[in-house]
């Protein structure tokens, strides 16, 4: 039997932490205690939660289902704030399947040990025997959102007994509805964090207000709590107030941003809003500034690749191209070059619209087109600060284009980006601008095409048989050696489980397409020739293409076809 105690942390554990890391595990969100035992004592989180659970006597819960007859029974707030979700645990039995009794346990996963503060609140909710189970933190959370709804703890109607554990001295103060309101954008804006989002939508419909976050590049809906509706535009008029946008004027679109601090936090986020048939929709770009910056390798970047784009970052001068639709990490991979180059004795000047990340010793400012402070005269201004190295956001017009030739012949290394389906695609959108092809080719050193795709989850991905067939027309699609169909019986695909919360994919990696100039495709820019022409050139002297990219990552079993098919653009024939 486990005995509860106040600390919920067993001796056997406990003797093994000085007092300043017990009591940093012990005042840690109960989510977050089981990563910082495992750091404290140099543990992985997995064998760390078998060794709690042995340590406290109890079991683990795996592929965690809730119990939706439990549901009910423990209001919103306190599953939040304890992190704890019922579930159904085992085979099920005639028991289960009945309606369940004063005498039915009830099975609780819990993200930490439990402890007496937390059973006598349940004990006040419900009389069954409650049976304590530890389950992975980040899946209880992920569960209690599903069932309860994001922010459900600050938006909850009833329940006027309980108190949050953090707010018990409190206790007197009055909580009122635009109190909860702000704390349910904030939990919101928390919850997207940890789901590592770059976006949140709010879009009034209807008949509910519906949020989504924009987790590995694709739209996901968020579960709400069932009263949400009723909160719209209180919701609304709290981020027109946070991003200092004119609450009153609901009929024209507006543009702001909230620097948004929680904890070790700090976000700064560019808000829009647009009017639509029911209310204002609302979408936040997430711009974690703080947050670890990525290395040419975490990228997902081979040696290879890295050996051809670091010869050229060496280079006095000449403009390095990085191509690609909006959301393929673009502007992360000309920050990842930078922190490369970064050294004492070079003067680095970006021109960024809007800062995604903070690089120590760069000089970096922001497009204000609204004062005229646009790519093209920024860029001009900064000619004349000795800069060797400049980084131009986005080259988006003619103006933009020329200045940027003209620092690169003039000895500045400029690294920027264009909006392009291939890396030879750049050069004939450069010359669609209006730039004479002899100065793009004399400028042009590098153009990389990149694409995000989902990464397999380490934890649970599994290889299983593919079909020949569906391979050969898969490659044959990708433009890759239909030969290696032959050589391969098995690919590794997503299976799911709660580390990467039933999806099969945590995180992303890159897909890279690197085209080098050389004397050859010089002559072809003269010429005037097609992206097509260019890209067959740039083939026979071993340029690979994004599809090809994408299947080596497959073979290396970092992602699926399905993933590269579903990002990679092919050319019809």
């Amino acid at each position: 039997m486990l005995a509860l105690v106040q600390d919920s942390l067993p001796a056997a554990l406990s003797e093994r932490l000085s007092a300043e890391q017990r009591q940093a595990v012990l005042e840690a969100p109960r989510e977050q205690r089981l990563a910082a035992l495992s750091a404290a004592l140099g543990r992985r989180e997995p064998d760390m939660l078998v060794a709690l659970a042995a340590a406290a006597g109890l079991t683990i819960a795996s592929n965690l289902e809730t119990d939706p007859a439990a549901r009910g029974l423990l209001p919103a707030r306190l599953v939040h704030d304890y992190q704890i979700i019922p579930i159904k645990f085992g085979a099920a039995t005639a028991e289960d399947t009945a309606e369940p009794t004063m005498l039915t346990p009830l099975h609780l996963a819990s993200a930490w040990l439990p402890d007496a503060v937390m059973n006598d609140w349940l004990r006040t909710f419900t009389p069954r025997p409650l049976v304590w189970h530890l389950a992975v933190p980040e899946r209880v959370h992920q569960l209690i959102i599903e069932n309860f709804g994001v922010g459900s703890g600050a938006l909850e109607d009833g329940e006027d007994n309980y108190i949050a554990p953090e707010a018990i001295q409190q206790a007197e103060e009055v909580v009122d509805e635009e109190a909860a309101v702000v704390r349910f954008v904030t939990d919101v804006i928390k919850q997207a964090v940890e789901d590592q989002a770059t976006d949140i939508h709010f879009e009034p419909q209807e008949e509910e207000l519906r949020i989504r976050y924009r987790v590995d590049g694709l739209l996901v809906p968020v579960p709400v709590p069932e009263n949400l509706l009723r909160f719209q535009d209180a919701i609304i008029s709290r981020l027109k107030i946070m991003a200092r946008l004119n609450i009153s004027e609901k009929r024209l679109p507006q543009d702001g941003r909230i620097n948004f601090k929680a904890n070790a936090t700090v976000l700064d986020i560019r808000v829009s809003t647009v009017p639509t048939i029911y209310a204002e929709s609302i979408s936040l770009r997430l711009l974690n500034q703080k947050k670890e910056a990525y290395t040419m390798e975490r990228l997902g970047m081979s040696a290879a690749e890295q050996a051809q784009i670091v010869s050229v970052l060496d280079y006095p001068h000449g403009i390095i191209l990085v191509t690609g639709p909006t959301g393929s990490g673009k502007s992360t991979s000309l920050n990842a070059f930078l922190r490369k180059i970064n050294a004492t004795d070079l003067r680095i000047i970006t021109i960024e619209d809007p800062i995604e990340y903070e690089v120590p010793g760069v000089n970096q400012m922001q497009v204000r087109s609204e004062i005229g402070l646009t790519f093209a005269s920024a860029l001009r201004h900064v000619l004349r600060q000795d800069p060797d190295v400049i980084m131009v956001g986005e080259i988006r017009d003619k103006e933009t284009a020329e200045i940027a030739i003209r620092a690169s012949l003039t000895g500045h290394l400029v690294f920027s980006t264009l909006h392009t389906n291939d890396a030879p695609g750049a050069i004939t959108r450069l010359v669609d601008m209006g730039i004479e092809p002899f100065l793009v080719a004399s400028a042009i050193e590098l153009v990389i095409a990149q694409r995000l795709v989902r990464r397999l989850c380490p934890n649970c991905a599994k290889a299983e048989p593919i079909s020949k067939v569906k391979l050969l027309e898969t490659l044959l699609i990708l433009e890759c050696d239909q030969t290696e169909a032959e050589l391969i019986s098995e690919l590794k695909s997503p299976v799911g489980c709660d580390r990467c919360r039933g999806t099969g994919y945590r995180g992303r990696i890159g897909l890279f397409e690197i085209f080098r100039l050389n004397d050859e495709l010089h002559q072809l820019i003269l010429k005037r020739e097609s992206t097509r022409t260019l890209t067959q050139a740039a083939r026979k002297q071993g340029m690979r293409t994004l599809g090809q990219s994408g299947w080596e990552k497959v073979k290396a079993g970092h992602t699926t076809l399905e993933e590269v098919l579903r990002v990679v653009t092919v050319a019809e024939k």
